[in-house]
């Protein structure tokens, strides 16, 4: 009784229940008023024996036993217990005023040991005190699916199994027991701090309302409260779930392109060095070499036609199965060329050349163009013939002499620069040529990237890179994609038909690397059938393959058929791309207060980005759908049974509000109704106590006296 004061209320509670249901735990958060984290309860161990004598050793335990209930100076003195069954706690319950029975809401037979052992007990040694059923752990309830919960039992032991489902007891179930019992029900957690103030708070009024009904004198207890109903507790809505992007390799990318030299249609001659490289990439990333190329374009266009003219001459005067001549269509061809002042057919070389890998020869076309400029020379056109299995297929060559100001080595380096954005560092000793060759190609970012080198300011190049690289993609989507130039490939599609670059697209897809550089048909076509893909999702496509980013323009309406081409093409950046851009868009408009319309758009892509393998995206949707989960039983009924049976069941499974808290609750209500209409005074009686206000022989006068106004008397 130290430390007592004379106005106060001292309560023993005593707490009883099974081992290992969170007696200690209990006690030492109403008595700390500390929070402890979820690894601390795990891995930390409370001994039973901490709350005995605490109040006499620490200060600041004995303070927080002080409290304020109704009105009502309390000093609570709790009392912990070894939760074995065969222990003797007659001591413990000696002069006890409450006794809070508590059970684990993730052990069922702790609830059966309440009623079967621990209630008995409790009546034999204390049969008036009032007893309280508290549910501890409440947090496990909807923490057993955690992940940093399932971590913990995964990290520590294989035998060591965590909470499961079936082992949590329901709220119903506890408040049958408590209900048999003639109880009142309370839960309780540690790690939340749920009702672990409510709890000895209603203890505390259970006490001192039996304590008012045996000194029915003391006037301090008058306003003392029955135990209050307890709100049930509500778990966290799931968390929003992050998209997580896949990374960016289109640098790498561009550096296949270059060093893999497929499907190249220009060379560059630096003395007698030769370097191969794409005129559409080298448009895109400088204008001089695009009004270059441009420039040579009709002699490409004549070259072009030359060739289609002879290939449709040469399959006219009867080309054999074997690709064999007869006599007289040679003597026809030779005359034909020599007419046109071009070189003759080498038909021999032809004849052997017949294979299931290319073997290609070139001829060279008359028409050569000299340029006045520092850094080109001459530009002309060489035809490429060659044959893929028994298809014949040419190509025109762009062919650029430079001069002698453009060394090899710094022709290499402007190359690498031009697909890359960036150079050789080891190369550095001859950087003086590397600008010259720069200044005289019209390159003004490498002489900018060269100069800063020079000056020692590389730090101002990564900024450069950025600059030089998101120029270069608009390039490319603008010069490449819109207007298609350069393009030696067609892909016919369903609704359209589109132009594309066969050397890119094999650098960022390994689907289009292997269809076009292995031994198919496509390999050698100039026209790509694509069954079943329309132009829209495709050119979607192609603006991801060129630019590496996502397409303009998508809508969450229309995205299940560029995921379809991402998953067919296997291009897992394309779907997150998609996945990110769509989640945002969603989640946008849920945080703008319309979910109605996200509600249903889930509902339509959750199984096609599921069978499309957009994970994120389904998982979003599948969230999205647990939280509205009872909005959508009201509102979309149709298309939440036309799910599969399997999204069905998870969503039934893992709805928000869980269906536990949603009968909780309405019980809440009920009870919270009810006993209000107990506390609600009888309306006879309001009727009675405003009617009969004075005595009731005066009554009718007093009444017809309170009708007339009030006037003075005369003397």
């Amino acid at each position: 009784m130290d430390n007592e004061q004379p106005h106060q209320e001292l309560v023993k509670c005593v707490v009883v229940g099974d081992t290992a249901v969170g007696k200690t735990r209990l006690i030492c958060a109403r008595a700390c008023n500390k929070r402890v984290s979820l690894e601390q309860l795990l891995t930390t161990h409370v001994p039973t024996v901490w709350a005995i004598d605490q109040y006499r050793i620490y200060k600041d335990v004995l303070e927080q036993s002080w409290e304020v209930v109704d009105g009502v100076n309390v000093s609570l003195r709790l009392w912990d217990t070894f939760g074995d069954h065969e222990k003797d706690r007659r001591f413990a319950y000696g002069r006890s005023d409450v006794v809070l029975l508590c059970f684990s809401i993730t052990n069922p037979v702790s609830l059966r040991n309440c009623q079967a052992m621990w209630y008995p007990e409790i009546r034999r040694f204390c049969p008036q005190t009032p007893v309280l059923l508290v549910g501890c752990k409440n947090d496990l309830r909807y923490m057993y699916r955690d992940d940093e919960y399932l971590r913990f039992f995964r990290d520590r032991s294989p035998f060591v199994r965590p909470t499961r489902k079936a082992d949590l007891v329901m709220p119903d179930q506890a408040r049958a027991v408590a209900k048999e019992l003639g109880l009142t029900y309370y839960e309780a957690s540690v790690l939340t701090h749920y009702g672990v103030n409510e709890v000895f708070e209603n203890a505390i009024r259970a006490a001192l309302i039996c304590r008012k009904q045996q000194r029915f004198w003391m006037t301090n207890l008058k306003k003392v409260q029955r135990p209050l109903l307890q709100v049930p507790f509500c778990p966290p809505p799931p968390a929003r779930l992050e998209v997580s992007m896949v990374s960016s390799l289109f640098e790498e990318h561009m550096g296949v392109l270059l060093t893999q030299q497929a499907h190249t249609d220009v060379v560059f001659v630096a003395g007698s060095v030769g370097f191969v490289a794409h005129r559409f990439l080298l448009a895109a990333a400088s204008p001089s070499l695009h009004r270059l190329f441009c420039s040579a374009d009709p002699v490409c266009e004549l070259a072009a036609a030359r060739s289609s003219s002879e290939t449709s001459l040469a399959s006219t005067f009867g080309e054999s199965a074997t690709g064999d001549f007869n006599d007289d269509t040679e003597l026809l061809l030779i005359e034909n060329n020599n007419k046109s002042n071009q070189r003759l057919w080498d038909l021999s070389k032809r004849r052997s050349s017949c294979q299931v890998f290319p073997s290609i020869h070139h001829q060279r076309v008359s028409i050569n163009k000299e340029l006045n400029h520092p850094a080109f020379q001459s530009i002309r056109i060489e035809q490429c013939n060659s044959r893929e299995g028994r298809a014949c297929t040419s190509a025109v060559q762009t062919v650029v002499t430079l001069t002698k100001l453009v060394s090899p080595l710094a022709m290499q380096q402007c190359l690498k620069f031009l697909y890359t954005g960036t150079i050789d560092t080891s190369k550095l000793s001859e950087i003086a040529e590397i600008r010259l060759a720069a200044e005289f190609m019209e390159l003004p970012e490498l002489l900018v990237f060269v100069t800063n080198i020079e000056r020692c300011e590389e730090f101002l190049n990564a900024e450069l890179k950025q600059q030089y690289r998101k120029a270069v993609r608009a390039r490319l989507r603008s010069l490449c994609l819109s207007q298609g130039s350069f393009s030696d490939v067609k892909f016919k599609l369903e609704d359209g038909t589109i132009a594309a670059h066969k050397a890119l697209l094999m650098a960022r897809c390994d689907v289009m690397r292997a269809m076009f550089s292995g031994d198919f048909r496509e390999s050698a076509a100039k026209v790509v059938e694509f069954p079943g893909v329309k132009e829209e999702p495709f050119s979607q496509l192609l603006h991801f393959l060129y630019t590496d980013e996502c397409p303009p323009g998508l809508s969450k309406h229309r995205c299940v058929d560029l995921l379809e081409l991402a998953n067919r093409l296997c291009l897992p950046r394309l779907t997150s791309l998609v996945e990110t851009k769509l989640v945002r868009e969603m989640q946008k408009a849920v945080d703008a207060g319309s979910p109605e319309d996200i509600t249903d758009t889930c509902l339509k892509l959750l199984e096609p980005c599921k069978l499309h393998n957009a994970d994120q995206l389904a998982d979003w949707c599948m969230n999205h759908l647990c939280t509205n989960y009872n909005k959508i039983c009201k509102s979309l009924p149709k298309l939440l049974k036309a799910l599969h049976p399997e999204n069905q069941a998870y969503l039934s499974e893992n709805r928000w509000p869980p269906v536990w808290y949603v009968k909780d609750y309405d019980y809440y209500q009920k009870c919270l109704f009810e006993r209000e209409k107990e506390e609600r005074p009888p309306m006879k009686t309001l009727k009675r106590s405003r009617h009969n206000s004075g005595c009731l022989c005066f009554t009718g006068k007093s009444r017809r006296d309170s009708d007339k106004p009030l006037v003075p008397s005369s003397i």
